[in-house]
């Protein structure tokens, strides 16, 4: 069980461009956190501003947790010295980030709201709704599911 909790190494990754991908989607999150936390006090609005159910006090939830998310994720992305619990979580964790953010460009496109922006740089820069986000989140689940695979947290104890 101490094992599950104590620090260890990355594994190495599986393939030589798994380093770039992995580096590549941190840099993606590291600029997302960024531009949300630059105006944080603006974020929840521009998330409220996509009418979603719970209304201004589940945006507020929805903006931290974006912006948690997205520092959550970069330990695994960065292979840093975690605990493998941990390893997981981070993994799993971006995952989750890139999930919220592809259900809110698929509800920006799908309902009828009028929104304004898609809300990734927060209240920094004001990209247009578009399919344009939905492709370019689903592109970073892609990216996502790769790293993972290269990278996979839980070292395996079956020798062959």
């Amino acid at each position: 069980m101490s094992f599950f909790v104590q620090p260890t190494t990355a594994q190495s990754p599986k393939t030589s461009n798994i380093r770039l991908i992995s580096l590549s989607l941190a840099a993606v999150f590291v600029v997302l956190a960024v531009t949300q936390l630059f105006k944080f006090e603006d974020f929840p609005a521009v998330i409220a501003g996509f009418w979603l159910p719970g209304g201004e006090a589940s945006a507020k939830l929805l903006a931290a947790l974006f912006v948690t998310g997205e520092v959550l994720a970069l330990p695994f992305l960065l292979s840093m010295r975690l605990s493998p619990a941990m390893r997981v979580c981070s993994m799993v964790v971006g995952w989750l980030v890139i999930v919220g953010w592809l259900f809110l460009g698929l509800w920006a496109n799908l309902t009828t709201n009028v929104v304004g922006s898609m809300g990734f740089f927060g209240a920094t820069l004001a990209p247009p709704v578009g399919w344009w986000a939905v492709f370019f989140f689903a592109a970073l689940g892609v990216l996502a599911a790769w790293a993972a695979w290269g990278m996979w947290p839980i070292a395996s104890h079956h020798k062959k």
